[in-house]
C-alpha cells in the first residue's frame, strides 16, 4: 500500500484540527446553555484550543514545505493548498495561507480570553468578545481548509475532503451569523442568512467538482454530522459537568441541542432540488449565465420555508406568522440566487477558470456552459 503523500497528509491535518474545534464549540455552546459559567481551562475550551493549534501546525508545515521546495527551484503542486503567495520571505500556498492566518488570530484572541477570564473569573455569555473572535478566527481556519481542498478537486481525497469540508463550516456557521440577529429586517434574518450560507456552500461544492451530485452529497454529510453532534452535545455537558460537580441549570427539560438544532435539517431536500434544476437545465441547453442563480433561487427558497418549519418542529418556539412565512420565502429565493451567483464565482477561481467555461457533469453527452 502507497504511503499518503505530504498533501493528503497536511490537508487531513488541517481537517483534523478543524472537526475538532467544531467539536469544542458545539461542546462549549451546550455547556453554556446547560451549565453557564466557564474558565479558561474548561475541558471543553481546551479541545477548541487543540484544534486550532493542530490546524495551524499542519498550515505552517505546509507553508515550509512549499518554501523550501521553492528555493530548491522546485515548483509547487498548487493541487497541494492552491496556488503559493509570497509573504514576507515564504512561499504560501493560498489555503494554508489562510487556515494558518485563522490560527494564529486564534493564538491571539486566546491570550485575550485567558486576560477576559483573569479578569472576569467564570464567563456565562458566550457573546463575550473574546469569545466572538475566537468564534471568527476559526471560521477563517475552516474557509481555508475548504479552499485547500477545493484546489485538489481532480483528486479523490480531494473531494472527499470538500465534502466533509464544507459541512463542517456550514455547521458552525449559525454561531457566526447570530451577529446578524439584531438587524432591522422585514423577515427573519438569521433564517434567510442561514438559507443563504447554505445555498452558498452547497452549490459551491457543485461548481468546484463540476457535478450537480456533490450538493446533494455536501448534505448528506451534513445531515450525518448533525446527527452524530445532536448526541454528543447533550451527553459531553452532562457527563462534564458531573465529573466537575457542577449543577445544570434549573428547567432544562426537553430542549434540543443548541447548535445542532439550528443545522438546517431539510438540506437534502434543497441540494437534491438544486442539483436537478442544474441538471435539467443543462439539458435543456440553458446558459450558466443563469442557471446557478436559478438553481440557487429554488434551494433558498426551500430552505428559507424549511427553517422557519423547523422551529417549532424541534421545539424552539411557535411557527412563524403567516405574513413572516411569506417574507421568509421570498427573501430566501433573492439571497438563495446571490448565493447561486456567488458560489459559481467562487468556483471558478478556485478552479483558476474566473473567466472560463465550467464543464457540468451529468448523465448523457456531457456539456460546458459559460462561466464568464
Amino acid at each position: 500500500m502507497p504511503r499518503p503523500s505530504a498533501g493528503v497528509l497536511g490537508a487531513a491535518a488541517v481537517l483534523l484540527g478543524t472537526g475538532t474545534s467544531l467539536a469544542g464549540i458545539v461542546w462549549d455552546v451546550q455547556w453554556h446553555v446547560d451549565v453557564g459559567p466557564d474558565t479558561f481551562f474548561t475541558l471543553s475550551h481546551l479541545m477548541l484550543y487543540s484544534g486550532s493549534a493542530i490546524a495551524g501546525l499542519a498550515a505552517l508545515a505546509m507553508v515550509l514545505r512549499a518554501t523550501f521546495a521553492q528555493r530548491a527551484g522546485r515548483t509547487a503542486d498548487p493541487a497541494e493548498g492552491g496556488r503559493t503567495v509570497r509573504v514576507l520571505k515564504f512561499d504560501a500556498p493560498l489555503g494554508y495561507l489562510i487556515a494558518g492566518a485563522g490560527a494564529a488570530m486564534f493564538l491571539l484572541y486566546g491570550l485575550m480570553d485567558l486576560w477576559w477570564h483573569t479578569v472576569y473569573g467564570f464567563d456565562a455569555d458566550l457573546g463575550s468578545p473574546p469569545h466572538v473572535a475566537l468564534f471568527s478566527s476559526i471560521t477563517v481556519t475552516m474557509v481555508g481548509s475548504v479552499i485547500v481542498f477545493g484546489y485538489a478537486r481532480d483528486r479523490r481525497w480531494g473531494r472527499i475532503g470538500l465534502v466533509v469540508s464544507l459541512p463542517i463550516l456550514m455547521t458552525f456557521s449559525p454561531l457566526m451569523l447570530n451577529a446578524l440577529a439584531e438587524l432591522p429586517a422585514p423577515f427573519d434574518i438569521e433564517i434567510v442568512s442561514a438559507a443563504f450560507f447554505c445555498t452558498l456552500s452547497m452549490l459551491l461544492a457543485a461548481g468546484i467538482t463540476g457535478r450537480p451530485a456533490y450538493a446533494i452529497r455536501v448534505a448528506a454529510v451534513l445531515g450525518a454530522m448533525q446527527l452524530a453532534l445532536w448526541f454528543f452535545a447533550p451527553w459531553a455537558s452532562h457527563s462534564y459537568a458531573s465529573m466537575v460537580n457542577l449543577p445544570l441549570r434549573d428547567g432544562l427539560g426537553d430542549a434540543p441541542p443548541e447548535l445542532p438544532s439550528a443545522t438546517p435539517m431539510f438540506l437534502l431536500v434543497a441540494a437534491a432540488v438544486g442539483a436537478g434544476v442544474l441538471a435539467y437545465g443543462r439539458r435543456a441547453g440553458m446558459s450558466m449565465r443563469l442557471l446557478p442563480q436559478l438553481a440557487g433561487a429554488v434551494g433558498g427558497l426551500v430552505l428559507a420555508f424549511s427553517l422557519d418549519l423547523q422551529v417549532p418542529l424541534v421545539g424552539n418556539g411557535p411557527l412563524a406568522a403567516p405574513g413572516t412565512l411569506v417574507a421568509d420565502a421570498l427573501a430566501g429565493l433573492l439571497f438563495g440566487a446571490l448565493a447561486g451567483f456567488l458560489a459559481w464565482r467562487f468556483a471558478g477561481l478556485l478552479r483558476g477558470e474566473s473567466r472560463k467555461p465550467i464543464a457540468i457533469v451529468v448523465p448523457g453527452p456531457a456539456v460546458q456552459g459559460g462561466l464568464a
